[in-house]
């Protein structure tokens, strides 16, 4: 058996890859002028997109119609939406209607503040209320991460491959999440222009989105992660490549990515503890809503009542074959020696979905941002017939329009 070794370049890459050399002072211009190159030849794979969102969007609103309900009242204003709306409408001590059934008193406590906060800003300016605002930042917000996901696969594989990658990350199971209120798309836009900015080298980029990323959802950890472990290995990787002595600019740069990366997960984090008057805080809060971490004992004891139960939905089978596919797919993306940046980052959220207790119905939602994992398929599809791909599309994306409005129109819980 032939055994794989991972090797870390002084860019931070495993498997000894490296971007082609640049002037560290440059860096930041030299990743802005090429994220704008990227959108022009992203443009295609956009437009593919949108067209493959809109289908799975134009199927719910048909289907929502035949049961009297209107798309904006679906897509915006339910389950985790109506947290959100509530932070940005009454902040974290107002009223939360309806009442938490979980979390208690405080439950608003366990959603970050970035997306209610930027609604909150959007409606001011707009003049919007706040559930059209919340959703308009969603949708913009969904495409600037299909522009992210396509500029990371093209550093790395190439244009053919970006292309695809966009097309199945616009129709993997829960791609309706990318249409919604809520804070994965978003998400998804900082990690993977965060992740970009790490591959170009600019360090402060990298830092500051993180940060964000950090204060948008609990998984903003992986993001951290990524950029700090980054740096840290850049700076180390620099000092011994250049004798002890890394350049002055270079190891500011690196260090603030370091410092700024963990601040807004660990702001949040603090600010919470000092709410409920203990350290740990946040866990507490997580706890009352029956999220722990249990290192994947609650997953494998949920996969293996798929066999045994006898009230097995459709998206308890769904939500199954996700978390083994991304497990499978996350063990083929480290045979391909991924940047190092890039496999921290998934493999965290992988680590994060697989290995949490509770609300297995969600497992599919939380790898939404675990876009690296589709890479490996986008390859394949690059190589693949006009005719396969043809069908594999088609037929996706079909499957992913109707599992799409079972989601919101049928399964009785949060996507």
């Amino acid at each position: 058996m032939t055994q794989t070794r991972i090797r870390a370049g002084s860019d931070g890459s495993v498997g000894g890859r490296r971007a082609a050399p640049r002037p560290a002072a440059k860096a930041s211009g030299a990743a802005a002028g090429g994220a704008w190159a990227s959108l022009r030849r992203a443009w295609a794979a956009l437009v593919l997109h949108a067209a493959l969102r809109l289908a799975g969007v134009g199927v719910l609103a048909v289907w929502a119609h035949h049961k009297g309900l209107g798309l904006h009242e679906v897509l915006a204003t339910r389950w985790d939406s109506l947290f959100y709306l509530s932070i940005a409408e009454n902040g974290y001590t107002g009223p939360m209607e309806p009442a938490c059934q979980l979390g208690g008193p405080t439950c608003k406590l366990a959603f970050f503040p970035v997306y209610p906060w930027l609604t909150r800003g959007v409606s001011a300016v707009t003049g919007l209320p706040v559930s059209w605002a919340a959703w308009a930042v969603a949708l913009l917000a969904s495409l600037i991460a299909a522009w992210g996901v396509f500029a990371v696969a093209e550093k790395l594989h190439g244009t053919r491959v970006a292309f695809f990658a966009v097309a199945l990350y616009a129709i993997v199971p829960h791609a309706l999440v990318q249409s919604m209120a809520y804070t994965e798309p978003l998400f998804v836009a900082l990690a993977a222009w965060s992740l970009y900015a790490v591959l170009s080298r600019s360090w402060l980029t990298a830092g500051v989105l993180a940060m964000v990323a950090g204060a948008t959802r609990p998984s903003g950890s992986a993001v951290v992660a990524a950029v700090v472990l980054s740096a840290l290995w850049t700076l180390l990787a620099s000092f011994r490549s250049r004798g002890g002595s890394a350049g002055r600019r270079h190891t500011v740069r690196l260090c603030a990515a370091v410092v700024l990366a963990p601040l807004g997960w660990t702001a949040f984090f603090v600010w919470v503890g000092h709410r409920l008057g203990r350290w740990d805080g946040y866990f507490i809060e997580q706890r009352a809503w029956g999220s722990t971490f249990d290192g994947g004992r609650y997953t494998l004891e949920q996969i293996r009542r798929l066999f045994t139960a006898p009230d097995t939905t459709l998206n308890q089978v769904v939500v199954a074959l996700t978390v083994a596919a991304a497990v499978i797919l996350l063990i083929v993306l480290l045979t391909q020696r991924p940047p190092a940046a890039v496999w921290i980052y998934t493999a965290v959220l992988v680590l994060i979905a697989v290995g949490g207790a509770g609300f297995f119905h969600s497992k599919a939602r939380f790898l939404l941002p675990a876009f690296p994992l589709l890479f490996p398929l986008a390859a394949a599809l690059a190589r693949a017939r006009c005719t396969t791909v043809v069908w594999v599309l088609a037929s996706a994306t079909a499957l992913s329009a109707l599992y799409g409005g079972y989601l919101v129109l049928v399964w009785h819980r949060s996507p």
